[in-house]
């Protein structure tokens, strides 16, 4: 399993982790790992169950229950949740907000670590999530840390969700986003930081294909 490649992308929500994913992906001839889908997948299950979020003990009960798939296609990956497509769901503020917050369960991360490295499979993978490279695959091949200013976050995910029919305003998105980085670096057990050799890349004036660029380059001397 070492011996297959691994490209890892970590950083907060919205700095474009999901694009650059999929285009590495498809450049590479990778697999595809969208490890926020298997999350959000979790906390969507939890909320369906009526789990206390707050409560480690009833959220790991109510997994027990939950039979999720996950099949590439070509938007990223659809979501199966006892059989029933849940893709569309997974991308609301609301299965986000459940997300981080199972997320910051050690347990329930660790229940779900094995489910992500089974990913890794030739010819390689591209991974990406907000531990990928610190956590899930410490000895990734390259690992990518992509941040963005919150106003730019918060645009980019308003209009990911009006693509899809969902309206929010931008200033409740940034709030949200806040509030979410806050959880997401500040928790215990992986939290969200760059990984010590990793290849920061601020993308707030960058398009997805200089950002895929200026991997693909890293990758290149990283082969040399």
């Amino acid at each position: 399993m070492d011996s297959i490649p691994v490209l890892t992308i970590d950083g907060p929500s919205g700095a474009g982790k999901g694009t650059v994913a999929q285009l590495l992906a498809h450049r590479l001839g990778y697999h595809l790992l969208d490890s926020g889908a298997v999350y959000r997948a979790a906390g969507l299950h939890s909320l369906n169950a009526g789990a206390d979020l707050t409560d480690e003990q009833s959220v790991m009960a109510s997994l027990q229950s939950m039979k999720a798939q996950f099949k590439p296609n070509p938007d990223g990956v659809q979501v199966l949740l006892n059989g029933v497509d849940v893709s569309l769901d997974l991308r609301t503020e609301s299965t986000a907000s459940a997300a981080s917050k199972v997320a910051a369960m050690p347990h329930v991360r660790a229940s779900l670590l094995d489910e992500q490295r089974c990913f890794r499979v030739a010819p390689g993978l591209v991974a990406d999530g907000r531990d990928m490279g610190t956590k899930v695959f410490p000895d990734a091949h390259l690992k990518v840390f992509l941040s963005a200013s919150p106003r730019v976050r918060a645009g980019r995910r308003a209009k990911q969700l009006k693509d899809k029919g969902i309206h929010v305003t931008l200033e409740s998105l940034i709030q949200e986003i806040a509030a979410r980085d806050e959880r997401d670096s500040s928790r215990e057990h992986s939290p969200l930081v760059a990984a010590h050799d990793a290849l920061v890349i601020d993308s707030s004036d960058m398009a997805a294909s200089e950002v895929v660029e200026q991997i693909l380059t890293a990758l290149q001397v990283e082969a040399g």
